[in-house]
């Protein structure tokens, strides 16, 4: 069982956060609140989401799953502003997730969940952290996308860099310690990103929200905000690409 009642701007939340990576998902509820974790298809991304029940209006929820598709979903709160009430219910017996907005009733299919993978966290033991606006890395994005496909993080005692190298041209974007919001760098850590997957996930925070990143050296960042009001939290992973020495 489940039926839920949320305002639409939350619902679009998730789905912003989710549809970054995958076209379906299946999301796990139960008495507490829903979770998801996917993978990508190329397996170069993790998305890992929790949202509590008091994010939403009205929530009850036995332990199920339920497969969605998440283009199907986006487009119907498409229909919905931001303050509108959305109504969920989970018609088990039909294998059907009914949605009402207004004066609009959907009565959606939902994907059978057998073959849907559950993907692990996995236990990183990262040396550095910096916490950063989302509006100021961007800035840094959208500096770089013009001059290469990836992008280089890198923190250091003293800041955090990202930089864009292309064949011609180069780009750094820098914030002292002092103009983070935290910074925990024992020494300098460095890695390379394909920079559509780290701009696409950052596209998905909201405009003013503070994103941490866990960093190491070529190993994967993690990137950790929060949703709904604060009461709800994701978490990106995102593999490096390993640079050659030669």
């Amino acid at each position: 069982m489940f039926q839920a009642r949320a305002r639409a701007e939350i619902l679009k939340e998730v789905v912003n956060v989710v549809s970054t990576l995958v076209d379906e998902a299946k999301f796990t509820v139960n008495a507490d609140g829903l979770t998801l974790r996917a993978v990508d298809p190329a397996h170069i991304a993790m998305v890992d989401l929790t949202l509590a029940k008091d994010a939403f209006e009205e929530f009850k929820a036995d332990e199920s799953e339920i497969g969605i598709d998440i283009d199907k979903l986006s487009q119907f709160l498409k229909l919905a502003k931001a303050d509108d009430m959305v109504d969920l219910k989970h018609d088990e017996d039909k294998r059907k997730l009914k949605i009402v907005v207004g004066d609009i009733t959907r009565h959606m299919s939902l994907i059978d969940t057998t073959g849907m993978s559950d993907p692990k966290v996995p236990n990183l033991e990262l040396p550095a952290s910096v916490t950063v606006r989302s509006d100021d890395l961007m800035q840094g994005i959208r500096a770089s996308e013009t001059v290469s496909d990836h992008i280089a993080l890198v923190a250091s005692p003293d800041g955090f860099e990202m930089s864009c190298e292309g064949d011609m041209d180069q780009v750094h974007w820098r914030k002292a310690k002092k103009d983070l919001g935290a910074l925990e760098a024992p020494s300098i850590v460095r890695s390379l990103f394909p920079l559509e997957y780290f701009s696409n996930m950052l596209k998905s925070v909201s405009s003013g929200s503070a994103v941490t990143m866990h960093l190491g050296s070529d190993y994967p960042v993690k990137m950790e905000f929060k949703i709904a009001g604060e009461k709800g939290e994701v978490r990106y992973l995102l593999a490096p690409r390993i640079e050659s020495n030669d």
